[in-house]
């Protein structure tokens, strides 16, 4: 039986605010810390062999819900970390790509993104995706309406999955952390068939190690995709 190979993660990235109540820091140090892992991953990604796409849980629709100041301080800190991160970007060669419906954002934080978007368009190791004021149900409600709009009177599985807003293949893996069990609303269409692996790890205290042990058991498993 050959390994399975991963090309497509996703990773829900939970645990942050937990991470810093256990050592008695306010809730914005462990989404700091998270950001730091957020780059420690992606750089991994960006040197696995097979690896194209790794898409982040960053903001859920339902993270708005969060205490205002909180939800300030993790818009600043997402303009922050695309402004240094390019660099990084354009030295890996890695395409920045935002998913959701980020019209919600300050017009100077989606200028920021717009803008990485488009100065890393044409890199091709891998492509990061943030997953940025996103919804599952929203991607693909948006998406059949789209199709309506374009005056389709059937669609098939293929013009959904086209009109999507993650243009890539479907998830191979998708990684929790902090030892929740549940997709909470993300990449609903694009989860059929992934491989889903929960992990007690905070997200902060996530490391590449444990990502290579994780996607080594990943190897192993079989993927039948309903056959037998």
């Amino acid at each position: 039986m050959g390994k399975s190979v991963l090309n497509h993660l996703g990773i829900i990235m939970d645990g942050n605010g937990r991470w810093a109540k256990k050592r008695g820091l306010k809730r914005t140090k462990g989404h700091e810390q998270g950001a730091e892992t957020i780059r420690d991953i992606t750089m991994f990604c960006a040197q696995h062999p097979t690896i194209e796409t790794a898409t982040f849980y960053a903001f859920s629709t339902e993270n708005w819900k969060r205490p205002k100041l909180e939800v300030e301080f993790l818009m600043k800190m997402l303009d922050k970390y695309l402004k240094n991160e390019l660099e990084t970007y354009q030295e890996h060669n890695i395409r920045f790509l935002a998913i959701g419906n980020i019209s919600s954002f300050s017009k100077a934080l989606q200028n920021r993104i717009k803008k990485t978007e488009d100065l890393t368009k044409d890199n091709t190791n891998l492509t990061q995706i943030l997953a940025l004021n996103y919804g599952g149900r929203a991607e693909i409600t948006l998406a059949v309406n789209s199709l309506i709009e374009e005056g389709k009177t059937h669609v098939s599985e293929e013009d959904i999955s086209a009109a999507l807003q993650t243009p890539y293949s479907d998830i191979d893996l998708l990684i929790r952390t902090s030892g929740e069990e549940r997709i909470s609303n993300f990449l609903l269409w694009q989860l059929s068939y992934a491989e889903l692996y929960f992990t007690q790890t905070l997200w902060p205290d996530f490391t590449s190690k444990e990502l290579g042990d994780i996607i080594k058991s990943f190897e192993n498993r079989s993927r039948r995709f309903g056959g037998v």
